[in-house]
């Protein structure tokens, strides 16, 4: 056997090897171009694709998030490429949610020595208070005058002093609005000083309503005078869901949208669905989600994932991942996996609140849609009502990450959505305090195969180039591998030899 051998590596020369490594390089390299090219479309591997397709079901397994390959210019949203490219990437909304200076954010500070709102934050809320609170014809009223100067103040004891200052004048509603937010220590007295500013509110905007069709001037002001009634009584109904009193606040937030159905910017829809999660009534809140998750109105994360909470209370109580890996989901179970997916698509970075992988902060005053913002406002109020519901995080802890698999690569294309914006964490570093860790949206790494062909097609490479260049050396080292590596084969054959007969081992070596 070592004669054969031996009589067989000096008969290969030089060539042979220069011409084994430069085809093995060769078709390694086409397997990574391909393996490549794949991955850029799909998303995976393609050996690793065949593999699971071929192997998986012989294991027994059922794989419930194969990648979808649907490329078409509309996605299942109805929206097209040209509506994607309008999207501003990095629009900052008011929170729904936010909470009150004086009676949250400042009990945190007290409690902890920490500042829970950033100075940007706080800057697009004054930006905010003199859009919605003032306007041009200020000056005609005295105390007005001066609660415009109010809310451009950075100092808030400035802010504070101006407003009692404005008190002092006349029943001014802005002033009271600014003590409530600011001076008021608890929400029942923020209740207080809001229902104040209700009196002077509604008395200021029956007196504009009559005047708005006189002029630009007066036009302004019954439109300045619209948003302080409204952000007057949407506070009020949010201190009665701090409070307790639920359907109280269900029923103001209900009239209220029926009042002023063309304000739409402030999101009072989110309100209400928070609630009515709270008084478990989850008919009225399938409802509230037929009306507003539509195509043609933006996006949230409260949309999508109570929409998700919704499908998955429907079997989340009897889910069971190993059950559902052998005989396959069902259409209700694929419905609420498919609606988790569209939601963590949205939003990827609320999954980890919910699961309570991350710590939660206070929300900001200001979120960015599908940005870490967002994500802890979302979980801040709503992670009891995904507890409350059986086997519901169970089901988003099984299923979450399968979104990753389903989103064609690079990550950038989007699925389901618009592109994910690429200058989220930048904002939400700026909208959130320095001591949070900002969540990044989650990449999806090269997968084996594909590092594995990257290697063997440089491996190869290296050796054809070495082969060309220094051929009899390369030769020496080949013969001395084969020689090493044939050893033990070798070594067994000896073995078998010296136990078989010679007749038989003639027969064997002959075959």
């Amino acid at each position: 056997m070592d004669e054969k051998m031996s009589m067989f590596l000096n008969t290969l020369t030089p060539k042979f090897y220069v011409a084994l490594t430069g085809t093995s390089s060769l078709i390694s390299g086409l397997i990574l171009i391909f393996e490549w090219w794949y991955f850029r479309k799909y998303g995976t591997s393609f050996i690793e694709q065949v593999s699971v397709s071929h192997l998986r079901p012989l294991l027994g397994g059922v794989d419930t998030a194969a990648p979808n390959n649907n490329n078409s210019s509309t996605n299942s949203n109805g929206e097209t490429d040209s509506s994607r490219q309008s999207v501003s990437e990095c629009k900052v909304w008011r929170n729904p949610l936010n909470l009150f200076r004086g009676a949250e954010y400042n009990r945190y500070t007290w409690v902890t020595g920490r500042e829970p709102l950033t100075y940007y934050d706080m800057n697009l809320s004054a930006q905010d208070h003199q859009t919605f609170f003032t306007c041009d014809s200020d000056h005609l009223r005295p105390a007005d005058a001066i609660m415009q100067k109010a809310w451009r103040e950075r100092n808030p004891q400035a802010r504070i002093s101006a407003a009692h200052e404005a008190l002092e004048l006349e029943d001014c509603a802005t002033a009271y609005i600014l003590l409530a937010e600011e001076e008021a220590t608890t929400i029942m007295e923020a209740e207080r000083l809001f229902k104040q500013a209700l009196k002077a509110g509604e008395l200021c905007y029956r007196r504009s309503q009559t005047l708005q069709h006189h002029g630009t001037q007066y036009e302004a002001q019954h439109r300045r005078d619209t948003n302080v009634l409204v952000y007057i009584k949407r506070r009020l109904a949010m201190c009665s869901r701090k409070l307790g009193r639920t359907r109280e606040a269900v029923k103001m937030m209900r009239d209220l949208m029926k009042e002023f159905p063309l304000l739409s910017m402030f999101n009072i829809h989110e309100n209400l669905l928070e609630s009515l999660l709270e008084l478990q009534n989850y008919a009225d809140v399938q409802a509230v989600l037929a009306k507003y998750d539509d195509i043609s109105l933006p996006k949230s994360a409260t949309i999508c994932y109570t929409a998700a909470l919704l499908k998955a209370r429907a079997v989340s109580d009897k889910f069971s991942p190993e059950a559902a890996s052998r005989r396959g989901l069902s259409t209700a179970e694929m419905n609420a996996v498919e609606a988790i997916h569209r939601a963590v698509e949205f939003n990827p970075h609320v999954p980890k609140y919910l699961l309570e992988m991350k710590s939660l902060i206070l929300p900001p005053e200001h979120i960015l849609k599908r940005g870490d913002s967002e994500a802890i406002a979302y979980a801040f109020f709503h992670l009891q009502h995904w507890k409350r519901v059986e086997g519901a995080l169970n089901l988003l802890h099984c299923t979450w990450e399968g979104t990753f698999r389903m989103i064609p690569y690079p990550l950038e294309k989007g699925h389901l959505f618009y592109p994910y914006p690429i200058c989220t964490e930048t904002a939400d570093r700026e909208l959130l305090p320095m001591f949070h860790e900002v969540s990044v949206y989650p990449k999806k790494e090269l997968p084996f195969f594909i590092l594995f062909t990257a290697g063997l097609c440089s491996f190869t490479a290296m050796l054809a180039l070495l082969t060309h260049q220094f051929p009899e050396l390369m030769g020496v080292f080949a013969k001395a591998f084969l020689s090493t590596l044939f050893a033990p084969l070798n070594f067994i054959m000896e073995k078998v030899e010296s136990i078989l007969p010679s007749s038989l081992w003639h027969q064997l070596t002959r075959i």
